[in-house]
Parts: structure tokens; C-alpha cells; sequence
């Protein structure tokens, strides 16, 4: 049987780095390498750490406390040594190691038994194929997941990671535009095969591929010594860096540096009462209270905004008919847009108004999603406009522009008769053209296919 553990990185969602004021960067390309620094990332003789940013600290307690894992009330830093170029002090400031006490332990998310949740500073980013070094990201906050070795295959890890991040997500604690990257530890018990440490893979596709590529390779060449590889994305393949190192390799000792943090009793509490909901429980409310199809329901919950506003919005509207705009139509306009719900401002207000409109009526669900794409970015009252966009219902009006249409397209009406069904769809789309999307579109239907027999 294959066991899989996993130590998951994510850059926190703050301003600061973790022990300087430097802006974080998460390694957007648009910033130019070794801009945001300062003698304390930069590891400059004689420079001390401030005191740790403390919305990351509050960021790693929420984290931990959502994995279910025990929040630590003294929180040493220590000191882990290793010598590579991206390590500008030659050691990385953390809250893990021998004898530590990470911000949480002994959790279990999904089914998951979650060993600890830690803080530590982000090394810098080196190249070492040109030897250049950008230390923007260097002291940048990160918090590490380490599992146990519960997973047994790719497809559990992946599945497992999908959820770990839209439940993070909640609460808006990781840097989005940043990703994951995760250690990923694959060992064959059954061929007394020794551990494998994939490092630093920075995707779930990649992930799952190195953990593929690993579980063949050590069924065919069983390892004998722990070690430690990389993915190779371009082979799709993991390549050796090297033996395992132990934790005494690395030479943990007390910061010296960074005073010993307190977490009160009071402030976890405080902390864990202002966490939302997660993605499952809001999926069980949103479906047993709400009484949502599932297949909506499950998009609904993949973001907290979409969720809210969803929530919001069914106070004052039809829940069949919110639940399907919202997941169909509103999604539709943010994706065609490139936006999230929070980069934009559409009131749920207008949003309850334009579907009244459409319930009651008055326009068209054509115009309906005309309008909706104008929502983008700032939404607006649709009552007035709708005044002059109303929906045209009556049969002789729409029976005189239908006429029009077959008069102007004569072989459009021949390939109709021929069997081609889909000429039908080219004249409807005419006649909604002519009414400005105004036209009920079932009576126009129904109204061409009439006119044409006859």
C-alpha cells in the first residue's frame, strides 16, 4: 500500500512581510526583482527582525483552527540552518522544528489527520541556472500544512487539495494570485521502501503527476535510502538532489532575535467565533434550507463572495430562479469579464430588481442578460430602463414582425422547409433583433413555425 504525506506552502494574504515592512510581492511578474527589500530581508550584517506581522500571526491561528488542530498558547521562533544561496542569513526564521511548538497540532481535515500548522518566513527565489537571486519575496510570511502519511493514492491528494483550498479560501487568508507548492513525502511500506521527498512542487496537476511518476518508479527500483528529488514538469518526471536530511541536519536553535509569543486564551476564542462557515456546511444549508439543486449548490459554495451574495440576494427573491442566474448568468458576465464578485460592485438590490422583472414578466430574459452584462463594474437600478425595454407579449405585434422576416429571408424559409431545423433558430434570432431582445421568445417560436406552413 502506498502511503503519501504532504507539506503544503501558501503565501499568507498580507501587506508586510513577516519580520520588516517591506511590501509583499507573492511573485507577481510585474514587480521588479529586488524592489521590495531592506537590510532585515536582505540579511544585512548587524540588522535585527522586528516583531513578527501580526495579522499573519492571526492568519496561521484561523488556519489552524479550521484544520481542527489545538492552537499552541507559547509560540517559540527558532532558528533552522541550511546553506543554499537563497537563504541570505543562512538560516530561516520558524515556528517548526525539534522541540518547537507550531501555532497548531493534532487536527484533521477531511477524513486527514493534520500533524501541524506552522509560520516561517519565505527563503528567496534563485535561479540557478543564471545564479540570479530576487529577494522580493524573501521574509514574506508562509504558512506550512504538514499531514500525516494518509493518503494512499494521486487521486485522494488531489481531491483532498481542491478542498483544502476553497476552504481557505473562506477566509481569504492565502495570497490567491500566489498558489500552493507542496512537499510531497511517497513511501511503499509493503516493499520496505524508504521515504521519498518530492520538493517544492507548485501545482495539484504536477502534484498528482509526481506522485504517479514516483509510486511506478519505487515499485520497479525500491528505494533504500531516504531521499530527496524534484519534479521535472518538462519530463514529467522527479530527478535526485539529493540524500534526506534529518532535523538535526539543520541545526535548530532558539531565535535569539524574537521574543516568545503568548496567544491568549481569550483572543483564540475570539479568533475562532469570527470564522464563517466552511464550503461543506455552507453545501448542507444551502441545499437542506434552501432546498437548492445540488448540481448548483456545489457551485455556488466554491467562493465565499458568490455564496454571500447568493444568500443575500434569496432574502427578497425566488430561490429557483436566484440560484440559477446567479450560477448561469452571473458567472457567465464575471468570467467573460476576467473578474471576481469582489472586484466589482453590483448591489444585490438591483440584482433582487432584475429578477422581479424577469418573474413578473416584463422583459425578456434576453434583455435580462443584457442588462446584467451592464452590472459590470458598477450595478444600477434596472426599473427604469426595463420602462422602455418592456417585454412584447402581444400576438398581433409580434405576428406582423414575423411576417417581415419570412417576406425578407425567402430562402432561409426554403431551407426551413428542406429539414434544415436549424434555419428556425437564424429567423427567431432576426426577429429578436428587430425587437431589441424584447420579443417573447416562446410566441415568436411558435408564431414563425405557424406563419411559414401556412
Amino acid at each position: 500500500m502506498v502511503k503519501i504525506g504532504l507539506e503544503v506552502h501558501g503565501y499568507l494574504n498580507t501587506k508586510e512581510k513577516l519580520f520588516c515592512k517591506c511590501k509583499t510581492s507573492h511573485g507577481l511578474k510585474e514587480i521588479k526583482p529586488n524592489t521590495n527589500i531592506c537590510p532585515t530581508c536582505t540579511g544585512q550584517p548587524g540588522s535585527k527582525p522586528l516583531l513578527p506581522n501580526f495579522e499573519a500571526i492571526k492568519k496561521s491561528i484561523q488556519i489552524a483552527i479550521l484544520l481542527g488542530c489545538k492552537v499552541n498558547e507559547k509560540l517559540v521562533w527558532k532558528r533552522k540552518h541550511y546553506d543554499w544561496p537563497d537563504l541570505p542569513k543562512g538560516y530561516q526564521n520558524t515556528l517548526s522544528g525539534p522541540y518547537s511548538t507550531p501555532t497548531g497540532i493534532d487536527g484533521k481535515f477531511l477524513g486527514i489527520r493534520i500533524k501541524e500548522v506552522h509560520l516561517e518566513e519565505d527563503p528567496a527565489s534563485w535561479n540557478p541556472e543564471t545564479g540570479e537571486i530576487d529577494y522580493n519575496r524573501s521574509g514574506s510570511p508562509l504558512i506550512e500544512i504538514v499531514t500525516e502519511p494518509d493518503f494512499s493514492s494521486s487521486n485522494q491528494v488531489v481531491e483532498w487539495l481542491k478542498q483544502l483550498i476553497t476552504t481557505l479560501s473562506y477566509i481569504k487568508c492565502l495570497e490567491k494570485n500566489a498558489g500552493i507548492k507542496a512537499d510531497v513525502n511517497i513511501s511503499l511500506p509493503e516493499i520496505n521502501g524508504k521515504r521519498v521527498e518530492v520538493k517544492n512542487v507548485n501545482s495539484i496537476k504536477n502534484i498528482f503527476s509526481a506522485i504517479e511518476y514516483e509510486i511506478i518508479r519505487q515499485k520497479k527500483e525500491p528505494v533504500k535510502i531516504q531521499e530527496t528529488r524534484r519534479f521535472d514538469e518538462a519530463e514529467n518526471k522527479t530527478i535526485k538532489m539529493r540524500e534526506k536530511e534529518e532535523a538535526d541536519d539543520y541545526r535548530f536553535i532558539s531565535e535569539p532575535d524574537l521574543p516568545t509569543l503568548i496567544i491568549k486564551r481569550e483572543d483564540i476564542k475570539k479568533i475562532k467565533e469570527s470564522i464563517p462557515e466552511t464550503p461543506l456546511e455552507k453545501l448542507e444549508k444551502i441545499i437542506k434550507e434552501y432546498h437548492v439543486e445540488k448540481k448548483y449548490a456545489e457551485i455556488l459554495i466554491k467562493n465565499i463572495d458568490i455564496a454571500e451574495f447568493f444568500e443575500e440576494v434569496i432574502k427578497n427573491a425566488d430561490v429557483d430562479l436566484a440560484s440559477k442566474w446567479i450560477v448561469i448568468e452571473l458567472l457567465r458576465v464575471l468570467n467573460y469579464s476576467k473578474k471576481e464578485l469582489e472586484e466589482v460592485n453590483i448591489n444585490p438590490k438591483h440584482f433582487i430588481e432584475l429578477l422581479q422583472l424577469i418573474k413578473e414578466k416584463k422583459i425578456t430574459e434576453l434583455k435580462a442578460k443584457e442588462i446584467l452584462n451592464q452590472f459590470i463594474p458598477n450595478s444600477f437600478s434596472p426599473l427604469e430602463l426595463a420602462k422602455s425595454n418592456h417585454k412584447i407579449d402581444s400576438e398581433k405585434e409580434i405576428e406582423d414582425i414575423c411576417n417581415i422576416v419570412i417576406k425578407e429571408n425567402p430562402q432561409v424559409i426554403n431551407d426551413y422547409k428542406s429539414g434544415k431545423k436549424e434555419a428556425l433558430n437564424f429567423l427567431i434570432g432576426i426577429v429578436m433583433q428587430k425587437t431589441d431582445k424584447r420579443a417573447d421568445f416562446r410566441l415568436a417560436k411558435e408564431i414563425l413555425i405557424k406563419e411559414i406552413k401556412e
